[in-house]
């Protein structure tokens, strides 16, 4: 099929004179998840993770992802011809070094220009005229091959009442055109969908898990204009635009307006973060126009939770901690008793999350790795593919929720039995890497690399490490990994973890460790930064747990752990109790006095 497939491509490639074609894993809007309707990469390859980019020539492909999806996509990408390329191994080239390397001279890079960042279009603009070649960017050739082609979907959107948002859309454009002034800007463009989501205070299901509609904003001194499917707006929901005095328009019209603005007035002063936009917008503003490339500002806004979503985030943490917790017991319970997969213990999880009224839907696909499974950092079970669980090893599972509350994610890998020495001492070793870092104070005006450390010591001691960030943050009731903070031990470029952590910030805190064809172990909590005592050193901060889940003591070695990680060990779990416990009672709550017990 994939063969097939990319048979097809190479012929209409050859057809419109394209040498080099790429596919990125993307939308018009830079989003890390995307509709059925933009998964090109995924119908060309083979290749299911949420990350990665197909290069296509004539005569080779190959497929550009991270350490997340190595196993996964080598798996995949199997009898396909297309190489694996692991991005930031030794001995293996950028995806523009490879580019570079094989494209001939006069050779044409062809891709869709509105899935293509700025950045990268003008990237491979410099390798076409390097090779005295060109580059052709309107051209999306799925819709050559792709005969079942799922369409653009626009879903209902809803206002999210300000009892949720904490602060009205009046007063967040308010507080972007104070911005706009501040750098003179006389135009604002947003192409970022949870950015847009969160300024005009809406949700939608565009995107599978993510609540946001897909659309454009343009905002000035005294307009609010929102591109978005007309379709998805009941009396209702028109009614609220027309009161924050928001303009609805087409979706499809964005770019015009942007080439009519720009033609009307070319000295324009255009608010835009290029590391956001896509190349097509880039090349529609041109070259008359004043760009002020900054961050959005909505995204340092946004990252900062108000008192109200703070207050939220807790109830909805809360909310999941019970669901999560009971799904340990029933788990723990049952193992070697009942029929168990990987698939039927997802949808149970899924069904305890779904008794509360509040929950909307995951705010992503659930990770439930069994096993040597779990060595794949993002695995996604299937009905074609999945595993037994059995009373024996491990169960890792990666979970989150949406509640009109916020959003949640957390990890917990279950012992279902007898394990290894080797497998404690790698739990525990995750377990002290948590808690290391989320017991954390430090000065205000450290970011994701000052403070990513401390977690990821204890692995450097050992020689050991894993091939993810230790942690990301987290919108509200928008995109699960969201910037601009995060926890990672180098910067990359937009990477996000060169922001300075602030009051209110939520972040996750997941170190993990995954061996191939044996284990793997992740544990994960959300992270609400929070101010602590100032002195004459400055402002010191710290982190408050959202998570409310029991780590499981059966794959804990004390022996291996410092006085202090045990005594944080000790303080999340009686804090987890007293929180859990009014939720439980019988045998549950003497089970989860058990496994919150002291130790």
């Amino acid at each position: 099929m994939v063969k097939e497939r990319m048979e097809r491509l190479r012929k209409v490639m050859k057809d419109k004179g394209i040498d080099c074609y790429i596919i990125p894993t993307s939308d018009y809007h830079n989003s890390e998840y995307v509709s059925e309707y933009f998964m090109v990469r995924e119908f060309f390859s083979g290749f299911t993770g949420s990350a990665g980019t197909l290069v296509v020539f004539a005569d080779q492909a190959a497929l550009f992802t991270d350490g997340r999806y190595f196993i996964q996509a080598a798996r995949q990408l199997e009898g396909s011809g297309i190489a694996l390329m692991k991005m930031g191994e030794p001995e293996v080239p950028t995806l523009k070094e490879y580019v570079e390397q094989e494209l001939q001279e006069g050779g044409c890079i062809g891709f869709d220009g509105r899935v293509i960042t700025a950045g990268e279009g003008l990237d491979y603009e410099k390798i076409a005229d390097k090779k005295g070649g060109r580059v052709i960017f309107n051209m999306d050739l799925a819709e050559d091959v792709w005969e079942e082609r799922p369409s653009l979907v626009f879903t209902p959107a809803f206002v999210l009442q300000e009892k949720y948002s904490g602060e009205s859309t009046a007063e967040k454009l308010k507080r972007l055109r104070e911005k706009m002034k501040e750098e003179k800007a006389e135009v604002h463009l947003l192409t970022t969908l949870d950015d847009i989501a969160w300024l005009f205070n809406l949700r939608a299901n565009d995107v599978e898990s993510c609540p946001v509609l897909l659309a454009y904003a343009v905002i000035t001194d005294s307009d609010a204009i929102l591109f978005a499917g007309e379709s998805a707006f009941d009396g209702e929901a028109k009614q609220y635009l027309t009161k924050n005095s928001i303009s609805l328009k087409p979706y499809d019209d964005f770019y015009t307006y942007v080439a009519d603005m720009v033609k009307e007035k070319t000295d324009t002063k255009i608010l835009v973060c290029e590391k956001r936009i896509n190349y097509r917008l880039k090349k529609e503003m041109g070259e008359k126009v004043t760009i002020i490339d900054k961050p959005n500002p909505t995204t340092l806004m946004k990252a900062v939770k108000n008192e109200t979503e703070q207050e939220n985030l807790r109830k909805a943490h809360l909310m999941d901690g019970v669901a999560v917790t009971k799904f340990m017991y029933w788990l723990k319970t049952n193992v070697g008793k009942i029929p168990m997969t990987e698939i039927s213990a997802s949808d149970h999880l899924e069904s305890l999350r779904a008794q509360n009224e509040s929950f909307i839907e995951p705010s992503f696909s659930t990770i439930c790795a069994y096993g040597a499974n779990g060595a794949i950092i993002h695995y996604s079970a299937t009905p074609e593919s999945y595993a037994d669980i059995k009373a024996e090893g491990m169960l890792m599972v990666d979970s989150g929720g949406h509640y009109y509350e916020g959003s949640t994610d957390i990890t917990r890998t279950f012992i279902l039995g007898e394990i290894s020495e080797e497998m404690k001492q790698h739990f525990t070793l995750v377990a002290r890497a948590m808690l290391r870092l989320k017991s954390r104070k430090f000065l205000y005006g450290c970011n994701g690399v000052s403070l990513d450390v401390a977690a990821r010591e204890v692995f450097w001691e050992k020689g050991l490490d894993y091939k993810h960030g230790t942690g990301h943050g987290v919108g509200y009731l928008l995109n699960v990994h969201e910037g601009p903070n995060g926890f990672r031990y180098k910067i990359l470029p937009g990477g996000g973890n060169d922001w300075v952590f602030e009051e209110g910030m939520v972040t996750t805190d997941e170190p993990g460790i995954y061996i191939e064809g044996s284990h793997g172990i992740r544990i994960e909590n959300e992270l609400l930064c929070r101010k602590e005592q100032n002195n004459e050193y400055g402002q010191f901060m710290g982190f408050e747990d959202l998570t409310y889940a029991p780590i499981d003591l059966d794959g804990i070695d004390v022996t291996a752990m410092e006085k202090k990680e045990i005594e944080t060990l000790n303080e999340y779990h009686r804090m987890v109790f007293e929180k859990l416990s009014p939720f439980f009672e019988g045998e549950e709550l003497k089970w989860l006095k058990n496994v919150t017990r002291e130790v």
